[in-house]
């Protein structure tokens, strides 16, 4: 199991993502367009820097949704491969079986 201090971070970064989305995608629009001028977009970039740096969405790390681990997750079953593994075995994912010739 995780540390409870790194499970609420990820909730915090979540949060602060979900709050400043709108503002982020707006300001990255105006940042990579071509139509608006130099100074625009370079104010655009400064924007984008003086938001928390938590709010950035590719700061978000995937983790396994029972025990927290951070590294090793199937994006499709939101579990570490452990668990996933565990899982599987004790027929408690539908569709997944265990392998045998």
């Amino acid at each position: 199991m995780a540390k409870q201090a790194l499970l609420q971070r990820e909730l915090k970064r979540e949060k602060l993502a979900a709050k400043f989305a709108t503002k982020y995608a707006e300001l990255q629009a105006v940042a990579k367009s071509a139509k608006h001028s130099d100074e625009e977009r370079d104010a655009a970039r400064q924007a984008l820097q003086k938001l928390p740096r938590n709010s950035n969405p590719t700061r978000q790390r995937n983790r396994c949704a029972i025990t927290g681990r951070p590294r090793g997750t199937f994006a499709q079953f939101g579990l570490a491969r452990a668990k996933v593994r565990e899982m599987a075995f004790a027929g408690e994912i539908p569709g997944i079986t265990k392998a045998s010739w």
